[in-house]
């Protein structure tokens, strides 16, 4: 299969299945956010997904796909100091102010900054019309950020803190993933890298959280954030690998912008599973961040 992925890598059909895992990336995120919303600490949470990603993945690095090259072996330690950061910034956000609030912060300025990154390092160009849609997404997803700002009621101090740490968590959701396709590129086997990222990457976390846990022990009950991690590797596995894939295959611009869209799917999930409320002002949101993800897919 790693042959016939590369095979395709640039063509019509690899930018069609690009676009699909793209898609399907975006509502693995979203499902992804979900379950690190609410019940347990994020610190704790993001430590139970990382647990179970070892677990899940180490048998299929090490005994199923080829191993990497000593060259692949140095982009994903470099992978794993980025990831690092990324996830400590994105816990240290959900710590100090709203799911709600913070996750549209991280994800709008994301693609905004990766389409830049894509032109300086894979020469990558946008048309006008694309730059368009860049613009509509992610301005309507900071948007719908504000809205959710201007709702809160918790101390301002803390709300900006978290604003702070969202954004520089959305700059580098931007390094790593332009990072990353530059790793699955260089990468004889993409399934090989891929495993091997999973299991490298999610080492940290899991000693952060038992370090909190001997601390603090687990609020909210150790049976349900091991369920809720095992759901979230699995999860993972979609999320960040679909995405992956897709740089593979296609733009890593269109395939961070397409991604994006797991906003309008977290919405979606919070209104008709949630219950929470979306009202007139957040569909219309909803509706411009699938707007420019369609014009940035049909303007290039």
């Amino acid at each position: 299969m790693s042959d016939w992925l590369v095979s395709i890598s640039g063509t019509s059909a690899g930018a069609q299945l690009a676009t699909a895992l793209a898609l399907m990336s975006a509502l693995a995120h979203a499902v992804f956010g979900a379950l690190q919303k609410g019940r347990h600490d994020p610190w704790l949470m993001r430590g139970s997904i990382d647990f179970f990603l070892v677990v899940f993945t180490a048998p299929i690095a090490l005994f199923v796909v080829p191993w990497p090259t000593p060259s692949s072996m140095l982009i994903l330690l470099g992978a794993f100091a980025l990831h690092f950061v990324y996830k400590l910034t994105v816990a240290l956000a959900y710590e100090q102010a709203a799911y709600t609030v913070v996750y549209p912060v991280i994800r709008g300025t994301g693609p905004l900054v990766t389409v830049i990154f894509a032109a300086v390092v894979f020469h990558e160009r946008f048309t006008p019309t694309q730059w368009l849609g860049v613009a509509c997404l992610s301005g309507a997803i900071l948007l719908l950020a504000l809205r959710n700002y201007s709702e809160e009621r918790i101390d301002r101090h803390a709300l900006k803190l978290g604003l702070a740490w969202a954004l520089a968590g959305g700059i580098m959701v931007a390094l790593y993933t332009t990072y990353d396709a530059y790793g699955i590129r260089q990468s004889p086997d993409p399934f090989t890298f891929l495993a091997w990222f999973f299991f490298i990457t999610a080492l940290d976390f899991p000693v952060i959280a038992a370090l909190r846990i001997r601390r603090s022990g687990v609020p909210g009950g150790l049976r349900s954030l091991a369920l809720r991690g095992a759901a979230g590797a699995l999860i993972a596995w979609i999320s960040f690998g679909g995405v992956m894939l897709a740089t593979r295959l296609d733009k890593v611009g269109e395939a961070a912008v397409l991604r994006e869209t797991s906003t309008v799917f977290a919405a979606l999930i919070g209104w008709f599973i949630l219950g929470e409320t979306v009202g007139p002002r957040r569909l219309i949101l909803m509706a411009l961040i699938a707007l420019g993800a369609v014009i940035v897919e049909l303007g290039g």
